[in-house]
């Protein structure tokens, strides 16, 4: 289950907002998308920011590092759109930990103080303050992790305060800050990114700002921080973000697509013979992943691709079958195109190829309205339920709904709520 299916589940159960108004009266904001809008009210955005500009936002966490590409609109009023699906890397501040943990391992491993319990207690002390405030400015930095009658001087250790070099400190962060300046590089491919704004926990960092700076300062990309405390960001983000709302575009971080039968073409599926298949009506077909949203396609508030869609039933559905009528969305998330055709036999997809979330819809009130035809071979009579999918964009989410012809009347089916981390 999803972070925003959880806390949407719990905002209704706790009675704050019912299931049909959450799509109008529960909002969701990425914890980066929270952190843009923070950073940009607390910098000086006059003296960067100008239409056209390009800049990249790298929110440094705990355990990863994201960035994403925005293009501002217009500075009056302030509007932003994303320039490509978002990139994620591994390398946040909990790596820098787990570095020094083990060259205190190594360091201390003939000492009285080499064991889990003690190192376990100065790496505590290290992330609270070494690491917090360490520039690589300095000879020496110590962790203040004992009392005064703890001593072992051959490993550096006087009344409790271990005592490191500059260089022991720094290749705790070597292995975390190249990951994260390769990340960005890549990221960044040919496109002309004058800024990049560090935020987050992590991005608090004086050494790995220094680095940054030294990394992209030289390729003419001017770092930006923030100066207020990273653990606001998140909570003033989210409330700037719903009164000012300034990304009006997002990029769609993967292929979005439905899994249909297509008329089998002599001429064009000539090469998929051997995958097609024979459906109800009688009909050879290929089964394919039918795409509605290429990856990186931008998203604006008007935004809308529509499919038209076909349930097919051997016999007359009943009305409970149709009462529980639902179409799933899949994604691509693999390298390359998408697969052109799909094997129909083996019921596996191939790697990439994953299901994302399922659109649900009450079409009880068809099945005496259902029309039927009959087998164009065996003469077996089927029945079929046409139907629209739609994706759209609302308040900055996608969201997927169903629509159907019920007596000559349009219906709309409720509305999901696509999790931000998909799109």
């Amino acid at each position: 289950m999803s972070e925003q299916s959880f806390l949407l589940n719990a905002a209704v159960a706790s009675g704050i907002v019912t299931l049909r108004q959450a799509e109008e009266r529960l909002w969701f904001v990425t914890e980066g998308e929270a952190s843009v809008h923070y950073s940009l009210a607390h910098t000086p955005t006059a003296e960067w920011l100008k239409p056209d500009t390009i800049f990249a936002v790298t929110d440094a966490g705990g355990s990863t590092v994201d960035s994403t590409l925005y293009r501002c609109r217009s500075t009056s009023p302030l509007a932003l759109e994303e320039v490509c699906s978002s990139a994620c890397v591994q390398a946040g501040g909990v790596f820098v930990d787990r570095a020094m943990q083990d060259i205190l391992h190594i360091k201390l491993k003939d000492s009285n103080f080499g064991d889990p319990v003690m190192i376990a207690a100065m790496i505590r002390q290290f992330e609270q303050k070494t690491k917090r405030a360490f520039y690589g400015n300095q000879a020496s930095y110590t962790i203040h992790f004992g009392f005064p009658r703890d001593n072992d001087r051959n490993h550096g250790i006087i009344k409790g305060k271990l005592s490191l070099t500059r260089e022991e400190v720094e290749a705790a962060y070597t292995k975390v800050t190249s990951s994260i300046t390769t990340s960005c590089k890549e990221f960044f491919g040919d496109r002309t990114v004058q800024h990049l704004l560090l935020v987050g926990g992590f991005g608090e960092s004086p050494y790995l700002k220094s680095q940054m700076r030294r990394e992209f300062e030289h390729q003419g990309i001017q770092i930006v921080t923030v100066d207020e405390p990273a653990k606001k960001a998140t909570a003033d983000g989210a409330v700037i973000w719903y009164l000012t709302h300034l990304v009006e575009g997002r990029a769609a971080r993967f292929t979005f697509g439905l899994i249909g039968g297509v008329r089998y073409d002599k001429q064009r599926h000539r090469a998929y013979e051997s995958k097609t298949f024979i459906n109800e009506a009688g009909e050879k077909r290929i089964r394919r992943f039918i795409v509605l949203i290429p990856k990186d396609t931008i998203l604006t508030a008007d935004w809308k691709v529509s499919r038209s869609s076909r349930a097919v039933y051997n016999s007359l559905p009943t009305a409970a079958r149709l009462g529980k009528f639902e179409e799933v969305v899949y994604t691509w998330q693999g390298k390359g195109a998408p697969p052109y055709v799909l094997d129909p036999d083996d019921g596996k997809f191939p790697p990439g190829l994953i299901e994302s979330f399922r659109i649900d819809a009450n079409l009880s009130s068809l099945c005496n309205s259902v029309t039927s035809q009959s087998n164009k071979v065996s003469g077996k009579p089927y029945w079929m339920v046409d139907y629209e999918v739609d994706l759209l964009l609302r308040h900055m989410r996608l969201v997927a709904r169903l629509r159907w012809v019920e007596k000559g009347i349009e219906r709309i089916g409720p509305a999901t709520i696509i999790p931000s981390t998909k799109l």
